[in-house]
């Protein structure tokens, strides 16, 4: 382990929790060797949206059966190049908005609603939290032979960061509410979805824009029951969308896959089987 990342600078780190400056698994490091080879990953989890614990019950179960170890925080300021240096891979799932002037609740619940006070609330205002050096950090990172897994609502990011968007290779549009729709494997000889059937999940149905060529797409969303999507003109989307592509960024690698907003959408046993490919896949191990 570099020094970046040393046991006694992650058990200050411990420290700093009360304070929300950072958010590792520690248990995770504390039984991994300083020599130890295995490649690395960090994992940036967590929005007002997404409660950073479904995450990292998800994504501790992955890294456990792959055998590789990992970090995650919830401190997006973290993120720059001296960190990434200390990682082979690095995963996001959240979205680009942070909320400085606060929230009434994590999602739009009705008890926010009936608030005697809500008038002297500030009003909501997101602001994005990645920087122009930030964008700069992952794209280099990639470049120079780090891997990216960009998951669900991190395609958001692109909307804020021209060099995350080159790097990931998309950029959000919308979902509808959560509701069943099904996951085709477009491209059943990439090695990511080698021994992955389709499936049907209830989930996000993202949709995005996609910037890179049509022959990286490996998973295609549908909704076999004819609802749609519908962007902030109005316009409808239909009901299928890009869900999941891969391809080689400089000497890096970058993975793209759209679900993953409930626990039950990550476990999903055929898209488990998948991330765990892609992780593979994006550490050159197979």
């Amino acid at each position: 382990m570099s020094s970046a990342l040393s046991r006694r600078r992650l058990l200050k780190s411990a420290g700093a929790l009360a304070s929300g400056a950072v958010l590792l698994d520690l248990r995770i490091d504390a039984a991994v060797p300083g020599d130890d080879s295995r490649p690395r990953a960090l994992a940036l989890i967590g929005d007002r949206y997404h409660n950073a614990d479904y995450i990292r019950v998800a994504l501790k179960r992955l890294f456990h059966e792959l055998n590789l170890p990992f970090d995650y925080t919830i401190n997006y300021e973290q993120i720059s190049p001296r960190l990434l240096a200390s990682y082979r891979l690095f995963l996001v799932l959240r979205d680009g908005m942070i909320w400085p002037r606060g929230y009434l609740e994590p999602n739009d619940y009705e008890y926010s609603h009936g608030l005697e006070n809500t008038r002297n609330w500030p009003k909501e205002q997101p602001e994005a939290w990645i920087t122009e050096e930030q964008g700069g950090a992952i794209k280099e990172f990639v470049e120079a032979g780090g891997a990216l897994y960009a998951m669900h609502n991190s395609s958001h990011i692109s909307l804020s960061s021209k060099d995350y968007r080159a790097v990931m290779g998309g950029a959000y549009i919308m979902h509808p509410a959560l509701r069943p729709f099904k996951v085709s494997v477009v491209n059943k000889q990439h090695p990511i979805t080698r021994d992955v059937r389709d499936f049907i999940v209830n989930d996000e149905q993202h949709f995005v824009i996609y910037d890179k060529d049509p022959k990286y797409i490996f998973l295609q969303s549908e909704n076999t029951d004819g609802l749609t999507g519908t962007d902030d003109n109005g316009k409808d989307l239909g009901t299928k969308s890009i869900a999941g592509w891969a391809y080689d960024y400089g000497k890096g690698r970058v993975v793209f896959t759209g679900v993953g907003h409930t626990l039950h959408a990550l476990w999903e046993p055929e898209y488990f089987k998948l991330q765990k490919n892609a992780v593979r896949w994006l550490l050159k191990m197979s």
